[in-house]
């Protein structure tokens, strides 16, 4: 082939490969019919695809992980529990995904380990048993550290829903002393706030229009909600609603008891944290000014003494 050949080869060779690379940017950028759909769908969650590097690892690595996941299952146990405080953590996720989670954390855990074994045996060729017991003892960690992290997820969406209750309590009162349906009011909330609780009030609100009363919606809160206040809160609405109770008195009336419940909360804690409170003044307030009171009288003795 002749040099002009092989141009027009090379080309057209690139002039494919733009022609390809143009219609993939072109297919790529084109909306989706779930992203144009669901804007308009305002109690749904937007749903998010996961990219082609997750789907292929998790079809490689996905059957070995669910096998791990219902051996962990099968020694560890606890099912109801897990789906409890994952339904309490606004986690949207199954049991066997967060044994799959734990499964990962204590993979992680014993990578580490073996790393660190790995080049402790190096120095040491006697090392290598006391390397895999490591391993193994870091797996179990891994796998026990992924439950704690469950459960102050848990403490921490808990501090969060105390912490915004008050005010939205506050705001659903003016919405309906206002004049604002129960309905209309919560609508109203919710589309102004933003936050934990906002977001279970966003579910009862997506339960009222798909059909559901107002009052079995907020039951289905007061029983999935682990705090007694919450429930409280969701059982007094349902029984104000059912029986014709005025609803910004009641609503008013919660927030008042739980910003008393805050203050009694943080008087506890700061009663039981009394002690630790002292540490920093008898340990290293009082050594300094012990210390500036006596310092210039030892001074003064070694300077007259002869």
């Amino acid at each position: 082939m002749t040099p002009a050949h092989w141009g027009a080869l090379a080309g057209g060779c690139l002039a494919l490969g733009v022609l390809l690379s143009g219609s993939r940017i072109h297919a790529l950028r084109r909306p989706q019919l779930r992203l144009r759909v669901l804007p308009y769908v305002r109690d749904l969650p937007t749903a998010t695809g996961s990219s082609p590097a997750v789907v292929a690892t998790r079809g490689v690595v996905g059957p070995a992980l669910a096998a791990a996941a219902s051996t962990v299952e099968r020694l560890v146990g606890g099912s109801a529990s897990v789906r409890r405080r994952l339904q309490r953590a606004g986690l949207d996720r199954s049991v066997h995904e967060f044994r799959i989670e734990q499964v990962i954390w204590g993979v992680v855990a014993f990578g580490a380990a073996a790393a660190y074994g790995v080049l402790r045996s190096l120095s040491d060729p006697g090392a290598v048993v006391s390397s895999a017991v490591l391993s193994c003892l870091a797996f179990v960690g891994g796998v026990l550290a992924r439950d704690h992290h469950l459960t102050s997820q848990v403490k921490q969406r808990e501090r969060q829903i105390l912490a915004e209750f008050p005010t939205l309590a506050e705001l659903l009162a003016l919405a309906v002393a206002a004049g604002e349906s129960p309905v209309g009011a919560l609508d109203r909330v919710v589309r102004r706030s933003g936050g934990v609780l906002s977001q279970d009030l966003a579910q009862v609100l997506a339960d009222v229009r798909t059909g559901d009363p107002v009052g079995p919606a907020f039951d289905r809160m007061a029983s999935a909600s682990g705090l007694p206040l919450v429930s409280r809160f969701a059982q007094g609405i349902a029984v104000a609603i059912e029986r014709g109770t005025p609803l910004a008195d009641v609503l008013h009336a919660q927030a008042a008891d739980v910003r008393e419940a805050g203050r009694r909360e943080l008087i506890e804690v700061a009663a039981r944290r009394e002690v630790l409170m002292m540490v920093p003044v008898v340990f290293l307030v009082l050594p300094v000014t012990v210390l500036f009171a006596l310092w210039p009288g030892v001074v003064g003795l070694h300077l007259t003494t002869p």
